[in-house]
């Protein structure tokens, strides 16, 4: 049997033998990119294809996506959709032919002006289990350029090549999950090695940015109906701090219901505040919820800067690493609590004397390299009185409201610890003697005005002592020179005085 010019069946025969033959190849083809090209290659090799493309159809969406097209040898991938109800082929289901005036005919032109774009196509649908997945077409620069027997072949070719296509994307679906699943186990573990809140924050936050190709994104945390941003990453992101109200639609959708929402145009949306819209400068945004046990405390947000939408696989991929986030968040949130209970006093809430290890080791290498400190010690005078006349339920309120006006006079930078008993310690980091005597005044000013303690008559006695490099090694001798220095004025008469 012979064949034309193009290599297209000069028989029945001839053409069952060549689809044969271009249907091992293209099921033997298990990449997408490399199938899409064979079928271009098997397609050209039989039938004359100046311009040639793929679109793959998306029922639900009533969405053609074009996949690859060549214009006169030319090899391209793209990603250009076009409504599929629009179609002919892919509305009716069967082939056609137009044989000239192409550009008033088709959705789709190959060319590079208009005097010189394709004249004349044919178009045959990929069919599979009755279902239309898409559009295999060729294109001529010349009229008139197909018949019903080219239109034959095509039809053919497509038959197998939309099986191929289907196995193809079996295999990529199932490649996709196992790569997505292997990242996701690796984000997994990622995240739960560290138990520092803040550290699995970041970690999750560029985790985040790589898997869903966002420009942006964000950590939430929500307390009440508020939401504030506690970690960013990403082209222009919210700078933490920033709060959200988002009381109504935003909060029934992620709290309530615990579904991942969407706003399409985040800079005009109604459901973000005015004093907001400038800061969250992205087009489109996505939410995504963060469980903490059985409630919902925050959610990861991702935006892009322009308006785009995020599919479903990205929407998936996303509440996987977000479940993966809640569990390690879930564990540094309960670290964080058990560590606070062991680095805090549970009765006055202060630090602890461990914090106050923890510390003061950091204050006195400072120290050692120039810096100014200074600790204070104040001890409650006669304590065991209030105790034994007051009972232990007064005593406890005494030691409490001391503690808070300790708390209330200190700056950020220092610390205030219960040291043990009705003992407490104030450490002022770049203080000198001048700054420590004007602190205890306030002290002692403060005590005898406040509501618990003046009506007690309650009065304590202090001693502070500065850092000396050559005298001091740690904490401990910082503490006992201010001990000595605490006795040395109770000696010289009375509570109120240092």
């Amino acid at each position: 049997m012979s064949t034309t010019e193009t290599g297209a069946p000069s028989s029945v025969a001839e053409r069952d033998r060549l689809l044969l033959d271009i249907g091992r190849t293209l099921t033997g083809t298990l990449s997408l990119d490399e199938l899409y090209q064979a079928v271009y290659q098997e397609t050209v090799r039989v039938v004359h294809a100046e311009g040639f493309y793929i679109a793959l159809y998306d029922q639900a969406k009533d969405l053609a996506t074009v996949v690859y097209f060549a214009d006169r040898g030319e090899e391209t991938q793209c990603d250009i959709t076009y409504r599929g109800s629009d179609s002919e082929v892919i509305r009716a289901g069967r082939g056609t032919i137009i044989e000239d005036r192409l550009d008033s005919q088709s959705l789709m032109l190959l060319g590079d002006a208009e005097s010189d774009v394709t004249r004349s196509a044919m178009s045959a649908p990929l069919t599979l289990r009755g279902r239309v997945t898409g559009v295999i077409s060729t294109q001529s620069y010349e009229p008139r350029s197909y018949k019903e027997h080219d239109l034959e072949l095509l039809q053919g070719i497509a038959d197998v090549a939309a099986i191929a296509i289907e196995n193809a994307r079996h295999v990529d679906n199932l490649t996709r999950r196992r790569e997505e699943a292997e990242q996701i186990e690796e984000i997994g573990r990622l995240l739960v090695s560290s138990l520092d809140f803040d550290e699995v924050l970041e970690k999750l936050t560029e985790a985040v940015l790589q898997q869903s190709g966002a420009d942006t994104a964000a950590i939430w945390m929500i307390e009440g109906t508020v939401a504030s941003v506690r970690a960013s990453a990403g082209e222009h992101p919210p700078p933490p701090g920033i709060r959200w109200d988002i009381r109504g639609h935003l909060f029934d959708r992620l709290v309530r219901d615990r579904e991942h929402t969407t706003l399409d145009d985040l800079g005009n949306s109604e459901l973000v505040p005015k004093h907001l819209r400038e800061t969250l400068t992205c087009g489109t945004a996505l939410g995504i919820p963060l469980l903490f046990g059985d409630r919902v405390g925050g959610f990861l947000a991702v935006g892009t800067k322009e308006p785009r939408p995020f599919n479903d696989d990205c929407i998936r991929v996303l509440r996987r690493i977000a479940s993966q986030a809640s569990v390690a968040l879930e564990n540094a949130e309960l670290h964080a609590g058990v560590e606070a209970l062991s680095l805090t006093d549970p009765l006055t809430g202060l630090p602890n004397r461990r914090h106050l290890q923890i510390h003061m080791d950091r204050e006195v290498a400072a120290a050692r390299r120039g810096r100014e400190l200074c600790l204070i010690l104040f001890d409650i005078d006669d304590f065991k009185r209030y105790n034994d006349t007051l009972g232990h339920v007064v005593g406890d309120q005494l030691l409490r409201a001391f503690a808070r006006v300790l708390d209330e006079e200190n700056r950020a930078m220092n610390l205030v610890a219960r040291y043990g008993g009705d003992e407490f310690v104030t450490v002022l980091s770049e203080s000198d003697v001048a700054g420590a005597e004007h602190y205890i005044q306030r002290i002692h000013d403060r005590i005898a005005r406040d509501r618990i303690l003046a009506p007690q008559g309650v009065t304590v006695s202090s001693g502070f002592a500065t850092f000396k490099s050559d005298q001091m090694v740690g904490m401990e001798e910082l503490i006992q020179a201010a001990d000595r220095n605490m006795y040395a004025n109770k000696e010289k008469g009375g509570g109120t005085r240092h």
